[in-house]
């Protein structure tokens, strides 16, 4: 009989549990996947394998698709400025569908009967996880021990202790999901309508204090450097530029939202570099775009974003938003001038060769060159005939006084 099972392993409490649950209980044969998506280092990417080989299984594999959650997600989230309900970029959901569908092409890789995650039954990946799993791998069975049994930490820390594994995840005050597009966390306060995340809850300490000015550079809505520094790939320019504001403070805040499964929820989050990008790139788009394209886009990016966000990637309607988000780059491309401060950054203005704000044409509440008084007079007593018509409509027919 097929007895393997691929885990989904960060090496946290409840991935830990399930590859001991499911090779001590239900004799399976473990499979362990890591997927970095950009937020492991090295050094934590070889830990995770020692940590896997500690627990016995039969293979533990790390994959790195970088560059395929940047090409296929975050640069469609930049395009649509995309901030879900106004607040927080997607640092850890929007990785979690790139992550799912790398594990379930391990899956069939090598032939496994049984796929496995450690969600618990209240957040919203365990939705991501079997919502992505059902459509690419429909004959393999889900496997959640955590949520099957609804245990709690206290419980898994008592099974790992009697196979001798004591990791003091006890002493953990604060979640951290760290990851390309910023780092989700959580802690007690999350858990309340009304307290704050301490300063210490973030995991890069503030240490930067003076100001820092910053240029950046886009080409047709892509992050290419900053400050004259030109990079490869945006990938490593996002990287540097994170590197260099996030001991500044600043892209924090707790964003309050609705999960997938229909309850409100807190996290706290910190992602410096990807803030400013959203914001900067958004500031050059005001210059570039036409009225109708920033209003059309802005609908599609909410749409865009809301879909990533619960999973339904795969959804082809995806790929006709995708479409659009890139045909409307075609002209931002340009340099954004930012400042940074402790706590908080400034944009101060754009330069591109797309800039619709053209002197040549008119100056707001100076002069224009297009047009002249008789014009702008017609203008608006022609944009007026419809509401003209109304309102004396409702006068003669006594509608005004009727409310």
């Amino acid at each position: 009989m097929n007895k393997k099972v691929v885990l989904a392993f960060s090496g946290g409490l409840d991935t830990t549990y399930c590859a001991k649950y499911l090779a001590e209980e239900k004799g399976l044969d473990v499979y362990t996947i890591t997927v970095n998506t950009g937020g492991f280092s090295e050094k934590e990417v070889q830990d995770l394998e020692t940590k896997a080989a500690a627990l016995g299984v039969l293979e533990h594999k790390t994959v790195n698709i970088e560059q395929q959650f940047y090409q296929q997600g975050i640069r469609y989230l930049i395009y649509g400025n995309v901030l879900r309900n106004g607040t927080y970029p997607l640092s850890v959901s929007a990785e979690r569908v790139f992550q799912v569908m790398a594990i379930a092409d391990y899956v069939q890789k090598i032939d496994a009967r049984y796929v496995a995650h450690g969600s618990t039954g209240a957040g919203n990946d365990q939705i991501r996880f079997d919502l992505i799993f059902h459509v690419l791998s429909p004959e393999v069975e889900i496997l959640t021990p955590v949520r099957d049994q609804k245990l709690t930490r206290e419980q898994e820390i008592a099974y790992l202790k009697k196979f001798g594994l004591d990791l003091e995840w006890q002493t953990a005050q604060y979640s951290i999901n760290q990851g390309l597009w910023g780092t989700s966390v959580g802690g007690k306060e999350t858990l309340t309508s009304h307290q704050a995340l301490p300063q210490e809850a973030f995991p890069t300490a503030v240490t930067a204090k003076e100001p820092l000015d910053i240029t950046l550079e886009f080409e047709k809505g892509e992050l290419v450097g900053f400050n004259g520094q030109s990079f490869a790939h945006p990938l490593q320019a996002i990287k540097a530029l994170n590197a260099l504001v996030a001991p500044y403070g600043i892209g924090r805040d707790i964003h309050v939202g609705d999960t997938i499964i229909g309850i409100k929820g807190r996290v706290g989050f910190e992602a410096a570099g990807p803030m400013l990008i959203l914001k900067a790139h958004q500031l050059l788009e005001k210059h570039v775009l036409t009225k109708w394209q920033i209003y059309w886009k802005d609908q599609i990016a909410n749409w865009y974003g809301m879909m990533l966000h619960e999973g339904q990637y795969l959804d082809p309607v995806m790929r006709d938003m995708e479409a659009f988000l890139q045909n409307s780059q075609q002209h931002v491309t340009g340099r954004v001038f930012a400042k940074v401060f402790p706590y908080r950054f400034e944009l101060q203005g754009i330069e591109s060769p797309f800039d619709l704000m053209d002197p040549e044409v008119a100056s707001y509440g100076e002069q224009n060159h297009l047009w002249n008084g008789n014009d702008a007079r017609g203008f608006a007593k022609i944009l007026a005939v419809q509401n003209k018509i109304f309102h004396q409509i409702q006068k003669k027919s006594g509608g005004a006084e009727n409310g």
